[in-house]
């Protein structure tokens, strides 16, 4: 049987008990039957808050919406916001509130997702305050295994990008945390509560687990897997499929040829994909209520697919065959446009029609060597 942290913590007891424990969650934070983590330390322990990240710690928050503070109506445990307009950290009036901070969401693999950064502020914060850091440990649904895509760059830092990472980086989220804080020197006072049973060969097919929608956009295993590549479209003027029924599936805007870029894909015979000419009208966000054209990416062997390159294969497809395809301008005024801060650095320049995919692409290879190598110092299975 394969079990995350919070099914082992009746083993680590002693790391809890007698201190007053704030808790970082959302609506993965669950045991093997779906009970809460946050229940799980309410009745066990002494809960004295509650941290929301984006979404909020019951899913109840849109994406991007900024949360404020209040009270969890189901145990009356205060709830402060890690999500808020001026900061995402915790601030030392927080602190104050606890003696060790307790981390249990579930990550998906990839450098762009926010929640993984949430967990590094906090222990940064928490090292600061010498206060204690306990990530209740989930497996890699991708596995722990394979790397893909650019280490992200100095100077490009984002809540999409926030550390040395590739796009698909192969570790948990507790090895994540005990290679921030040895990398960049934080020194916390760090604890794992390590999962059992998983192999880091395993992607989460194998694990005989049900899947728990990390958040909205993210509805099933091969979203997260495609999650990698497909979510580079949020930097263009193209749909990503938020809004329908298969975001970061369907890929398309009003002005694609739905057939000629699904036969040009095809054509490309990329390794565990294939793409179908879809039609679909988003309920929200990118043409909200406008026919879009384009492709659904279906993963045909989930071990074989590369999405990294597949998402910039894509990307480059539509960039060099549609002369209304656009990059978004930066989202606030003097910040970088939005691409760069999902590339990690500026790979598209004025000159877009100078990218060699291909170099690009094998020079990608090569850091994820090299990061590979870093990664595997903090290996915990």
């Amino acid at each position: 049987m394969i079990r995350n942290g919070i099914d082992c913590i009746a083993n680590y007891a002693d790391l809890f008990k007698g201190k007053r424990l704030g808790l970082i969650t959302s609506p993965t934070g669950l045991t093997q039957d779906f009970g809460t983590t946050i229940q799980v330390l309410h009745e066990q322990f002494n809960l004295t808050a509650l941290f929301s990240p984006e979404h909020g710690v019951r899913g109840d928050q849109a994406a991007g919406a900024q949360v404020g503070s209040y009270q969890d109506p189901m145990t009356g445990v205060p709830v402060y916001s890690l999500y808020r307009e001026d900061s995402k950290r915790l601030s030392p009036e927080m602190l104050d509130e606890v003696d060790m901070i307790v981390y249990d969401i579930q990550d998906v693999g990839v450098r762009y997702y926010t929640f993984i950064y949430t967990m590094l502020y906090a222990l940064e914060d928490c090292a600061r305050a010498g206060k204690e850091f306990t990530v209740l440990d989930r497996l890699n649904p991708l596995d722990g295994v394979t790397v893909e895509g650019n280490i992200l760059k100095q100077g490009y830092q984002s809540f999409v990008g926030n550390y040395p990472l590739c796009i698909r980086y192969g570790l948990t989220a507790g090895e994540l945390a005990m290679m921030a804080n040895d990398q960049m020197n934080w020194n916390g006072k760090l604890h794992v509560v390590r999962c059992e049973g998983w192999e880091r060969e395993m992607q989460f097919p194998d694990t005989g687990r049900m899947w728990v929608m990390p958040s909205l956009g993210i509805p099933r295993f091969d979203t997260a897997l495609l999650y990698g590549g497909t979510c580079l479209f949020e930097g263009t003027n193209v749909s990503e499929g938020r809004g329908t029924a298969a975001p970061f599936e369907l890929i398309g805007a009003p002005f694609i040829d739905a057939y000629r870029l699904a036969n040009e894909m095809n054509g490309k015979k990329l390794p565990g994909v294939m793409f179908r000419p879809v039609y679909f009208q988003p309920s929200s966000s990118k043409y909200q209520g406008e026919l879009c054209r384009g492709v659904q990416l279906h993963v045909t062997d989930r071990h074989a697919l590369q999405p990294v390159a597949t998402g910039f294969m894509l990307l480059d497809t539509i960039r060099r065959n549609y002369e209304d395809f656009r990059f978004l301008p930066p989202l606030k005024e003097g910040s970088r446009p939005f691409i760069d801060l999902l590339c990690g650095e500026k790979l598209y320049g004025d000159d877009t029609a100078s990218v060699d995919v291909p170099t690009m692409l094998e020079q990608f290879r090569a850091e994820s060597q090299a990061f590979t190598r870093i990664k595997q110092q903090y290996h915990l299975y």
